[in-house]
């Protein structure tokens, strides 16, 4: 959560004069969601992401606590820290909300400190977290999305891609003969090295959506979607001759007198019964078939 954008939180409460409420005494600071039964709930959780739920209890349909368990049980949402909002609450019940996940209760009628207090002090745990849990996501040495990182949105985009029957394209890209250019230029300038083409890779994508990361050692890793080989290739090539651009020496080459690229991309629209791991590990033999081939070029597999 971003300190510098309006935290988002969902209220979620059958009852009008309830969410005026909360409203009234929120909108100013945060940007509100409003929601008057289970399903919308739900539906408004996936889609934007809110930082908070503030959950009433007793709803027609589906109660706050069933609606707390889906929310839960989703991996997309089930990070969103709930505070349930009762009016009376017997101690079984409070028990089993905080079993459930949620993170804290206000008591009806609410009072506006303390529901500002509630919600500032939740909001800023979560902030914290989700920095921690960026710094788990973030390779220590480029600064750029480490194999963690990649293998979380490589899931994500995937079942978009599957539901929306759009190509996924994934490359795999390997530094020629980047141990031979270690054991000549020495580990430092090698790290450097692994940094400037980082950036390089990162600066040839031009759209939000594309991702790249570093997959271990010198081997980088790229998720192009809603884009078909065709249109990957263009991407690729264009970080092929960024990274020529560069001109780093690497003497030690016996494919050019700079540093160069191989790179392996496989591409398809996700079927059932085909894995993103099984993506991963076709462009990944592609690779190997790049470098088998004479380094320094891209081979597909046709998908």
């Amino acid at each position: 959560m971003d300190s510098t954008v309006k935290a988002k939180i969902l209220i979620v409460d059958d009852s009008p004069i309830n969410i005026t409420a909360l409203v009234e005494i929120l909108e100013t600071e945060y940007d509100i969601f409003v929601a008057t039964n289970g399903g919308d709930a739900l539906k408004i959780a996936e889609k934007q992401k809110p930082d908070l739920i503030l959950l009433d209890i007793v709803m027609p349909e589906i109660d706050g606590f069933e609606i707390c368990k889906k929310l839960k049980s989703d991996e997309s949402t089930s990070s969103i820290p709930v505070i349930f909002v009762t009016g009376s609450i017997s101690e079984h019940d409070e028990t089993e909300g905080f079993d459930i996940g949620a993170v804290d209760y206000i008591n009806k009628p609410v009072r506006k400190a303390i529901v500002k207090a509630r919600v500032r002090s939740h909001l800023e745990t979560k902030r914290q977290r989700d920095m921690l849990e960026n710094l788990t996501k973030i390779d220590g040495l480029t600064g750029i999305p480490n194999r963690r990182n990649f293998d979380e949105v490589l899931l994500s985009k995937w079942r978009c891609a599957q539901k929306s029957e759009t190509h996924l394209s994934i490359a795999m890209i390997d530094i020629d003969h980047f141990k031979q250019y270690n054991d000549t230029y020495g580990h430092a300038t090698g790290d450097s090295c692994l940094r400037k083409v980082a950036q390089a890779l990162i600066g040839s994508c031009k759209r939000p959506g594309d991702f790249v990361a570093r997959y271990g050692g010198e081997e980088f890793a790229v998720i192009l979607s809603e884009t078909d080989k065709n249109a990957a290739l263009v991407v690729l090539e264009r970080m092929k001759e960024n990274i020529k651009s560069l001109l780093i020496e690497h003497s030690s080459s016996n494919v050019s007198n700079y540093i160069t690229l191989s790179i392996g991309l496989a591409s398809m629209v996700p079927i059932k019964d085909f894995s993103p791991d099984s993506l991963v590990e076709k462009a990944d033999q592609i690779l190997y078939q790049a470098k088998k081939n004479g380094r320094n070029r891209i081979e597909v597999a046709y998908k």
